[in-house]
């Protein structure tokens, strides 16, 4: 006995579409092998040739010798990518972190003596595009969710030296406050940091260094190099 003609067809129908399906998803894995495969082929410096340029721009290379005159002592880094000195959990993906905000360079970045993070100076540009503020507004959000003090300055209006100066001891002293609290609720025995002189700062912090060592050390260069990575894209990485 042979099926209804409106529910044959309606079998008929769906298997076409499940046939078509499959063969749009078999069609998009070949592309997308085909485009991996092409990406492996690439070679590093034939395919990208590299070319030395400046790493600071004028105005952040002004802004640099601001922060060094303003807290001498201190420890002054340029254009450093924030996957360097910040680690985020294994849960979620650290590619997927690396497009959003690890690939990002901190302009300035201004640690202690024991080269621990302290704040950032975030040099832009007078006249920024929609894409760059939510570029510069997303690192900020990364760095003070990481307790890193952030200052902006424009490129047309830099601050004096006593403006920097008076600016900057401000946030450092704010910044040590906020790292004696976190020292004691870990149980250090590092007594609370009150607001102090900028010329105190770095003997502050430096007391809680032996609590910080093992927790602050970098982030290796190689660190995220097999995460998420397919294996055939590591073995050409190596290759290459």
């Amino acid at each position: 006995m042979g099926l209804p003609e409106p529910m044959t067809l309606a079998l008929l129908g769906a298997t076409a579409l499940l046939s078509l399906a499959a063969l749009a998803w078999q069609r998009q894995r070949r592309r997308r092998d085909e485009r991996r495969a092409a990406r492996e082929e690439l070679d590093t410096v034939a395919d990208w040739p590299p070319d030395a340029v400046r790493v600071l721009s004028i105005s952040e290379r002004r802004a640099l010798e601001l922060v060094r005159s303003a807290l001498p002592g201190f420890l002054v880094l340029a254009q450093v990518p924030l996957s360097r000195f910040i680690r985020v959990p294994a849960q979620h993906s650290h590619r997927e972190w690396l497009l959003r905000a690890g690939g990002l360079s901190a302009d300035l970045l201004i640690c202690d003596g024991g080269s621990r993070v302290l704040m950032v100076v975030d040099v832009r540009a007078a006249a920024e595009t929609e894409r760059s503020r939510q570029r510069h507004e997303r690192m900020g959000r990364v760095l003070r969710g990481a307790g890193i003090g952030v200052i902006a300055w424009y490129e047309d209006r830099l601050p004096t030296a006593a403006e920097a100066r008076k600016r900057l001891g401000s946030e450092m002293a704010t910044v040590a406050a906020r790292r004696g609290r976190v020292l004691n609720t870990q149980g250090s025995a590092s007594r609370p940091m009150p607001l102090i002189p900028v010329a105190e700062i770095e003997a502050v912090l430096n007391d809680g260094d032996a609590a910080y060592d093992t927790a602050m050390e970098p982030v290796p260069s190689a660190f995220f190099d097999d995460l998420d990575t397919p294996p055939r894209a590591r073995a050409a990485a190596r290759l290459h």
